[in-house]
C-alpha cells in the first residue's frame, strides 16, 4: 500500500520540488565554476598540466560548494507528515539537478586546454566524489538537526574538509596525485571506494528519525 502510495505521489511532487529548490545558490556556484574555467581561455595562457589539473578540483569544489545548499526545505516540517518518504523527495531533488550538473562539468571541461586537461575520467570521478560528500554531508545534516536550511553549515564544512584534507590525509593515501605521479591510479581506486562510501553514507541518513515524524504529524494536526 506504501508502494502504491509513493509511486502515485511522486510525479505529483516534481513541480512543487522543482520549485523549493536552492536555485540561487546552484547558479552562483555554476556561474563562477565557468568563469574560474574560462579563465585560461580568456587570458590566452598556456597552463601547465598540474595548473589545470588544480584548476578543475578547485571548480569541482565550487561546484560542491553549491550542492552543499540542495537539501535545504524552506517546508521541510510541512512535508515530514506526507506519505512519500523522505529518501524519495530527496531523490528527486538529486535527480532532477544530476542532468545540470552534467552538463555543467563537461561545459567546464570543453572550456579547459586540451593540451594540459587531464585524463576526463579520474578528473571526473574525482568531481563526483567531492559532490557526494556534500550531498552526504547535507544529508548528515537534516537527518541530525531540525534545520529547514542546514546548507551553509554543510559548505562551511566541507570547504574546511578540503583545506584541511592535503595536509593530514596519510601521505600513503595520494588522493592528490598528479597525472604524470605512478601513485595515480590508486589515488583513483580510493576516489572510487570514498564515493560509494559516502553515498552509503547519505542513502542512510535519509530515512527520518523514528518519533521525529510523528512528532511533527501530531503538531500539525494539533489545533491552533
Amino acid at each position: 500500500m506504501r508502494v502504491t502510495a509513493v509511486r502515485g505521489l511522486t510525479p505529483d511532487l516534481v513541480c512543487p520540488v522543482w520549485r523549493t529548490l536552492p536555485w540561487r545558490a546552484l547558479a552562483a556556484a555554476g556561474t563562477l565554476g565557468l568563469l574560474v574555467a574560462a579563465t585560461p581561455l580568456v587570458t590566452g595562457g598556456e597552463p601547465a598540466p598540474w595548473q589545470t589539473l588544480l584548476l578543475l578540483r578547485g571548480i569541482a569544489l565550487i561546484g560542491a560548494l553549491g550542492l552543499a545548499f540542495l537539501l535545504d526545505d524552506p517546508a521541510r516540517h510541512l512535508t515530514a507528515p506526507l506519505p512519500t518518504p523522505r529518501p524519495v523527495r530527496q531523490a528527486l531533488r538529486v535527480a532532477l539537478v544530476a542532468p545540470i550538473a552534467a552538463l555543467w562539468w563537461t561545459t567546464v571541461l570543453l572550456l579547459t586546454p586540451s593540451a594540459s586537461r587531464p585524463p576526463v575520467g579520474e578528473v571526473t570521478l574525482e568531481a563526483v566524489a567531492v559532490g557526494v560528500l556534500a550531498l552526504a554531508a547535507a544529508a548528515l545534516a537534516v537527518r541530525l538537526t531540525d534545520e529547514a536550511r542546514p546548507g551553509p553549515f554543510v559548505a562551511a564544512a566541507l570547504l574546511l574538509t578540503a583545506v584541511l584534507a592535503p595536509l593530514l590525509a596519510p601521505e600513503g593515501w595520494a588522493l592528490f596525485a598528479q597525472a604524470d605521479d605512478p601513485r595515480w591510479p590508486a589515488a583513483h581506486d580510493r576516489w572510487a571506494v570514498l564515493a560509494v562510501g559516502v553515498a552509503v553514507v547519505g542513502a542512510l541518513c535519509g530515512p527520518e528519525p523514528l518519533g521525529r515524524g510523528a512528532r511533527r504529524i501530531r503538531g500539525a494536526g494539533a489545533p491552533v
